[in-house]
């Protein structure tokens, strides 16, 4: 029985096109900036991003965490949507790594300029931390890679610019949030200081994200990239993959976000099941099972046991993404699979 892994879009594997391009790759140090693959990498995601700059980096959570360095201080607090990646998937990595504080404002992945401008809090404050930075995230992973509206995106943007803010785009989905919308990479970080895109998510690349920005910016992250062990050396082969996907991988992005909708169709049918299928807007399913009694964890190995993998997002949350490696009749098998489990879970109570 072939296992459907559903669990992200990390666990995607490189092609056997993708594979011949790592073993060709072009080498050198990295750390001396002399890797001509991490450099062509560096340079091509800085265009699309229509950045000064790039910086090729092993993580997507190493990205956001220089960010956080680049753009606070120690003691600053950092505006973030409800249940963000920087708040929620971490580790506690920023107030570990850069000392701040989240406040996390809004519902379901968004919050509103005025909702943003109630949060700020001003410098100079004699008991409040100052605001510095406000970052969104886009698509937005825990409310089901919903893309954020460009509007939303421009009014916050220019409001933390009256407010004497840096703006942050975690955007590791960001060729998702383009394809879906319709709206390209460089309109969709204009607005930005700095912005991370991953290689490693629906790109299918093995390892890497690539932040972008100026160049004095991009420059204070490769010193932190350092001091966080984040150096590298003959990186190319790990760049030369990313490469390969920004010519090969990012339109058929589309059919990721087809499979999602084909897996969300097939699981709003099972009646143990809660599915808003507004939310499927590209390659991330998020649904609830019925009932506070059901423990999602249960559900998972149940699952997991019939040849289909999930995340368990803790409460009656469960994510399913979609990628490269799955097809549209894995995610028909899927659908079945998991209401099917639900039934039987349900026949128990």
């Amino acid at each position: 029985m072939r296992t459907i892994d559903l669990r992200s879009d990390t666990v995607s594997r490189p092609t056997a096109a993708m594979r011949a391009t790592i073993a060709a790759a072009t080498v050198g140090d990295d750390q001396y900036g002399e890797d001509p693959s991490v450099n062509l990498l560096q340079d091509r995601v800085a265009d699309l991003l229509g950045k000064e700059a790039g910086l090729f980096v092993p993580s997507g959570t190493m990205a956001n965490q220089l960010a956080l360095r680049v753009l606070t201080r120690p003691g600053d607090e950092v505006i973030v949507s409800c249940e963000s990646h920087a708040a929620w998937h971490e580790l506690g990595g920023g107030a570990a790594n850069a000392g701040v504080q989240f406040a996390q404002i809004g519902a379901n992945g968004r919050f509103s300029e005025e909702e943003f401008r109630r949060a700020f809090k001003p410098l100079g404050h004699p008991v409040f931390p100052p605001t510095t930075l406000v970052q969104i995230e886009n698509t937005h992973n825990r409310s089901g890679g919903i893309v954020i509206p460009q509007e939303e995106v421009h009014a916050i943007c220019a409001a933390a610019s009256e407010l004497g803010l840096r703006t942050f785009l975690d955007g590791a989905r960001l060729f998702n949030a383009s394809i879906a919308a319709g709206i390209s990479l460089r309109d969709l970080a204009r607005p930005f200081d700095l912005v991370a895109v991953s290689l490693s998510k629906g790109l299918g690349c093995p390892v890497g994200s690539v932040m972008a920005g100026s160049r004095p910016d991009i420059d204070k992250a490769r010193r932190h990239r350092r001091m966080l062990g984040g150096g590298m050396r003959q990186a190319g082969i790990l760049a030369a993959a990313g490469i390969y996907a920004l010519e090969h991988h990012i339109d058929r992005l589309k059919d990721d976000h087809d499979h999602a909708r084909t897996l969300a169709s097939g699981l709003r049918r099972c009646r143990a099941l809660t599915i808003d299928l507004a939310t499927v807007q590209t390659n991330i399913v998020v649904f609830h099972v019925a009932g506070a009694a059901t423990h999602v964890g249960s559900i998972v190995r149940q699952c997991a046991e019939r040849g289909v993998l999930l995340s368990a997002f803790g409460g009656t949350k469960l994510r399913a993404t979609t990628h490269l490696d799955v097809t549209k009749e894995d995610c028909v098998r899927a659908a079945e699979i998991i209401s099917q489990v639900m039934s039987d879970e349900l026949g128990r109570k």
